[in-house]
């Protein structure tokens, strides 16, 4: 039984220090590994419709085999600046555990020095000003590299998108004419009823 305790209390110990390793990660201390650019069609792009191009490949600068490590690299779409002003919910943390810059998996894919992916915005994304940024992982699966469509201050070489309104061209013009239909069968019905009491009237 002593066994048993020990062993799960040494589980749990375990547990906690990969747990704490992992939150101890920081984006300042990410090296910019990569080079990262998105391509898309002039003015504001449309959720559900539009599409973006990302090509990456390994920052040439950095010593041969920096990237002997890496194992995956994950796309994520990110908020800039301006579409996180006064919003919490958005707020940068330092802290990769608790940073909400970036809320939208894009892809996530094995990593190769260079890569492209074409990707169609989400249905779901918000209105809003975005960039992108890539994370490498290693083969626990923490983030070792990264590399970003914008500028370090998130406020250059970014794109506008618009969320889906939820409403249709087609679904207006019906409710219009139900709504047309409505009021001329209410007033058809008020134009039979006085008919009828009219003409009770005169028997």
């Amino acid at each position: 039984m002593a066994s048993i305790r020990s062993i799960f209390v040494a589980s749990l110990v375990i547990c906690c220090l990969v747990d704490s390793c992992y939150a101890e990660i920081l984006f300042s201390t990410l090296k910019k590994t990569l080079d990262l650019s998105a391509s898309h069609r002039q003015g504001v792009l449309m959720a559900g419709e539009d599409h973006l191009t990302f090509k990456w490949s390994f920052n040439k600068t950095l010593p041969a085999g920096t990237d002997s490590t890496y194992k995956t690299v994950k796309l994520q779409l990110c908020f800039a600046v301006i579409s996180q002003k006064d919003r919490a919910w958005r707020k940068t943390d330092d802290l990769l555990k608790k940073d909400k810059t970036c809320q939208f998996n894009i892809v996530t894919m094995p990593y190769k020095s260079s890569n492209n992916y074409n990707w169609t915005i989400e249905r779901d994304v918000p209105t809003g000003t975005y960039f992108v940024r890539a994370y490498v992982l290693n083969s626990a699966n923490e983030e070792v590299g990264f590399g970003q469509s914008a500028d370090a201050k998130k406020e250059k070489n970014l794109f506008d998108i618009q969320a889906i309104s939820g409403r249709h061209v087609t679904m207006d013009i019906c409710s219009i004419v139900f709504s047309v239909f409505s009021v001329v069968s209410l007033f058809g019905f008020f134009y039979m009823e006085k008919r009828k009491a009219k003409q009770s009237q005169q028997k």
